[in-house]
């Protein structure tokens, strides 16, 4: 199956070429827009500048607002970064009609009529077979290419002993950047530390003091004073956290209010923790996301569809999203993240069919 191309809207049709420059309205105050603000998607999406010519903003994303900075330059911008003076595009209309074009059926799968995203275009089932050799061969040509993977987990990956494949995948290259919540690395760092997760053995049966393992794995690395430092310290000494540091892959721990600790490194600011984020997903030419209902949405409200490869051609932005849940993949592509594949079932399984695909396509490219 070949992914879809892009076709660039046309120009020089009447419509566009007739079309009036982007209208902006400055900010009266930080953080406060104009009422009549232009919404983003995550969509392909151009804008007419003063001097005639169609371009496409910087630093896609869906629910954020069309800066243009003191060079002409256009970026999308979420609301609470707009500074007081910023110049912001205003109008509702995504036809061009008022200066900005929301490309919507920009990209075409070979010999179909259909315009809109491709990837996976048919609904979310557990019935639905999943081309593992797709998502294999996906994987290997974005290492191939220097592409930026991001893999985004939540903690039922850990406990369903699907640690051990994620480990070999940011070990042999497959992962830019991992974006997770307190409780995967906790459970992590329990399970090399004290050789729990959660309080059980790794057949799920519980532990005497099992309920206190995780809080000595955060009173671990709170005494080395870093997770990098409890790796270099020896207190940590294998998982994923461990693999992170030492292949040198950044990681986003977002706090949330259920969090135990939390570790140190953990961004409790949500306002920090959504900056921190975004770094990564501006750069993201592939999204893979597992067990995690908040952190996936929470994600793929920051992604856009789309990225443009060093040759300056748009590609879709492949995004898996797997749960052993219809409700959360269906949730995500409901919430706007039209080019999310639904995978669903479990972790584990998933983790080891998919590391098993990768080491096939390896050794056959």
């Amino acid at each position: 199956m070949s992914l879809p191309r892009y076709v660039p809207p046309d120009f020089t049709t009447a419509t566009l070429t007739g079309a009036p420059a982007a209208r902006t309205e400055r900010a009266s105050r930080d953080g406060v827009l104009p009422d009549a603000f232009f919404a983003t998607t995550n969509l392909p999406t151009y804008v007419k500048g003063a001097d005639g010519r169609w371009t496409m903003p910087r630093e896609p994303r869906m629910d954020g607002v069309l800066v243009r900075d003191a060079q002409g330059v256009f970026w999308v911008r979420e609301g609470r970064r707009v500074k007081s003076g910023d110049e912001i595009v205003v109008g509702r209309a995504e036809d061009g009609s008022e200066g900005v074009l929301v490309h919507a059926n920009g990209f075409q799968a070979e010999g179909s009529a259909h315009g809109d995203f491709h990837f996976m275009s048919s609904q979310v089932s557990r019935e639905k077979p999943i081309d593992y050799k797709q998502i294999a061969r996906m994987l290997v040509e974005e290492k191939r290419r220097g592409g930026y993977t991001l893999w985004v987990t939540g903690p039922a990956l850990v406990h369903s002993r699907a640690r051990d494949n994620l480990v070999w995948f940011i070990r042999n290259g497959f992962v830019q950047a991992l974006l997770a919540g307190n409780a995967v690395a906790v459970h992590d760092i329990e399970a090399n530390v004290v050789g729990t997760t959660l309080g059980m053995t790794s057949e799920g049966l519980p532990t005497e003091n099992g309920h206190a393992a995780h809080m000595r794995a955060i009173n671990a690395v709170r005494r080395a004073g870093s997770i990098p430092a409890a790796v270099k310290d020896g207190v940590v000494t294998g998982g994923i956290m461990h693999a992170c540091v030492v292949e040198d892959v950044p990681f986003v721990l977002a706090g949330s209010l259920r969090d135990d600790g939390p570790l140190p490194g953990v961004i409790t600011d949500m306002v920090a923790a959504q900056d921190a984020t975004r770094a990564h997903t501006v750069k993201a030419t592939m999204a893979v996301m597992i067990a995690t209902a908040l952190h996936s949405i929470a994600v793929g409200n920051m992604l856009p569809a789309y990225y443009e490869d060093p040759q300056g051609e748009l590609r879709e932005l492949p995004t898996i999203c797997v749960d052993a849940s219809e409700f959360l993949v269906s949730k995500l592509k409901d919430r706007g993240t039209h080019q999310a594949v639904g995978v669903v079932t479990n972790a584990q399984d998933f983790m080891s069919i998919l590391r098993a695909a990768v080491e096939r396509e390896v050794q056959g490219a």
